[in-house]
């Protein structure tokens, strides 16, 4: 049985993390948050040491690494502009690191977290979990025993409303979150291009506080891309079943269906891990470097190729900054 911590415990992602680690057969030893609405490991890890102040738990922490059952994996959950500062501080407690996307913010983050791994023996893995969906792995199979001069087209869609609270939270704040693009688009940008190979050019045509568009130019294909929060750019067909979110992706005009098979990919991302066969920092660099580009280019508008929903009139942000 391996020993797991938990830094952000009470986000949207962590229940996952708790999930992944019950399944595996495994144990919640320690966790902490600044916040305490964390009730919900009552019906899994009720033993479970929580700490609201950092400061108590890097103790507690340190405590359990001089006892010979230590604290195996520190899984990260906390916002994105944390990660780095908590994974290094997963393995200079001796254990590995498991974090959300992003990584990173910034590419140049990931070469310092390398050599603290050579350091410490320590591990750092990403849940890149749309690399283990089978509708992915079998798009991948099928473009990687086609023609290799082919160039696919393709349309990305992603659009998950958001509320006005999401302005007031760290996950508008760009300089935490990273935009729009790093918080909701960094595992779509990370699957295209382990599918279709590595960028020639990204371009950005629009980038604001609620949506995002580019095009992405990869070694196999041509890729349109857009993303938003804002449930003014859903499909009429989606508003009209209630429903608040938006999946699309198309190649070559065919729709890829990969609606189903989302709620255990936490799971299965912990058990390769666990084994060993887990996604490192190599191979969370590229799509790091794809939306830090995107954020810190100047969009060039509806310029050359672009997907027909960046057409949408752009909206005022809520609260008139």
């Amino acid at each position: 049985m391996k020993q797991f911590s938990i830094i952000g415990l009470s986000g949207y992602i962590s229940p996952r993390h708790v999930k992944a680690i019950k399944e595996t057969h495994n144990n919640l030893r320690a966790a902490t948050d600044p916040h305490d609405n964390v009730g919900f490991i009552d019906a899994t890890f009720p033993e479970t040491s929580f700490f609201t102040e950092f400061e108590r738990f890097d103790r507690y922490m340190d405590k359990l690494q001089n006892q010979a059952a230590g604290i195996d994996y520190v899984s990260v959950c906390s916002p994105n502009y944390l990660h780095d500062s908590h994974i290094k501080a997963a393995l200079r407690w001796n254990a590995d690191a498991i974090c959300e996307k992003p990584l990173v913010l910034n590419p140049w983050n990931l070469d310092s977290l390398e050599r603290l791994e050579k350091e410490t023996g320590k591990r750092v893995w990403n849940i890149l979990q749309l690399r283990l969906h089978p509708s992915i792995i079998a798009l991948k199979k099928k473009i990687d025993s086609s023609p290799k001069d082919v160039i696919h087209d393709i349309d990305l869609t992603y659009i998950t409303a958001r509320g006005l609270w999401y302005y007031a939270s760290w996950k508008g704040d760009v300089s935490k979150s990273g935009g729009v693009a790093t918080n909701i688009g960094i595992h779509f940008f990370d699957m295209l291009t382990w599918i279709f190979g590595a960028v020639k050019k990204n371009t950005v045509q629009l980038n604001s506080h609620d949506r995002a568009a580019g095009f992405l130019q990869l070694e196999k294909a041509n890729v349109r891309w857009f993303l938003s929060i804002n449930a003014a750019t859903l499909p009429d067909s989606i508003k009209s079943k209630g429903q608040t979110t938006y999946r699309s992706i198309e190649v070559d005009g065919q729709e890829l269906e990969f609606s189903h098979g989302f709620t255990d990919l936490h799971t299965e991302s912990y058990k390769q891990i666990i084994a060993g066969n887990g996604f490192g920092i190599e191979e969370a660099r590229t799509s790091i470097e794809i939306v830090h580009a995107i954020r810190t280019q100047k969009p060039i508008g509806l310029v050359g190729t672009y997907h027909p929903l960046a057409k949408l009139k752009p909206s005022s942000h809520p609260f008139g900054i």
